[in-house]
């Protein structure tokens, strides 16, 4: 089931349909979300019939396409088209994904495209996340070290190098956390997946020197044991990581120091 926060008692009606061009050959039905809280109108979904001759083959591509050719209020994020940045996230086919790495031949039928759950809507599909960033920045991602600097780099073993990997390659597409039921109810409170994997990923570096500092942040009843290892982040994540072993990581750590 995808939630979203919507204006209370609205509801998604159906909106408009635009056909394809007269002679497309080739034609896929597109149903997008539409809201924009400055209007005052609940949301809707339009009905875009798009010549994928005329189109690349994600659904990103689609989306410019629409934009492009049928109409140019369409709202999204998009910046480097090759599933780095994370802008482009957004529900596709039921699944928090990356629109620019979503082939639309892997959905069958019509593809509905929503913004990402349970978030405020600044208009169709871009999300507010203010408070996501706000969360990531409260988990200081940065390298913290008392001792004094070293005359270059301070240097890290291929061993201790290789224990970031599965936490670094986040995009922060907070796919993860708006995958996540607890963070839906609680996302006030519960740092989310995506925010503790980054957590996680400091103190995994061995050149961090606020383990204890770190911790100290994360034991708490709602910033981190919110989670319930439903997987739903894992499942999702574009890149491949585990957001959920991070976390139960974390858990770890804070059993072990006790």
């Amino acid at each position: 089931m995808v939630a979203f926060r919507l204006p209370r008692g609205s509801e998604v009606r159906q909106g408009r349909r635009v056909p394809a061009p007269d002679g497309a050959s080739r034609v896929r039905e597109f149903r997008v979300y539409r809201y924009s809280p400055d209007e005052g109108a609940s949301p809707r979904l339009d009905t875009f019939e798009v010549d994928l001759d005329k189109s690349g083959p994600m659904v990103l591509d689609a989306l410019i396409e629409i934009k492009n050719s049928a109409d140019s209020t369409l709202a999204f994020r998009r910046s480097c088209r090759e599933g780095v940045c994370g802008s482009c996230a957004m529900n596709i086919d039921g699944t928090n994904t990356l629109a620019c790495t979503k082939a639309i031949d892997d959905v069958r039928g019509p593809v509905k495209v929503y913004p990402l759950p349970h978030m405020p809507v600044i208009k169709d599909l871009v999300p507010d996340l203010t408070d996501a960033y706000a969360q990531y920045a409260l988990v200081e991602p940065w390298l913290k070290t008392e001792s004094p600097p070293p005359a270059r780099e301070r240097l890290q073993s291929e061993e201790d190098r290789r224990k970031l990997d599965g936490l670094y390659e986040c995009i922060l597409c907070f796919c993860c956390s708006t995958s996540c039921p607890s963070y839906w109810w609680n996302g006030d409170r519960y740092l989310g997946p995506a925010t503790l994997l980054q957590a996680a990923r400091w103190l995994q570096d061995s050149r961090d020197e606020a383990a204890g500092e770190r911790l100290d942040a994360l034991e708490d009843p709602f910033r981190l044991y919110r989670c319930h290892t439903i997987m739903n982040c894992t499942k999702t994540c574009p890149k491949g990581l585990n957001p959920a072993r991070a976390i139960s990581d974390i858990k770890r750590r804070i059993q072990q120091r006790r």
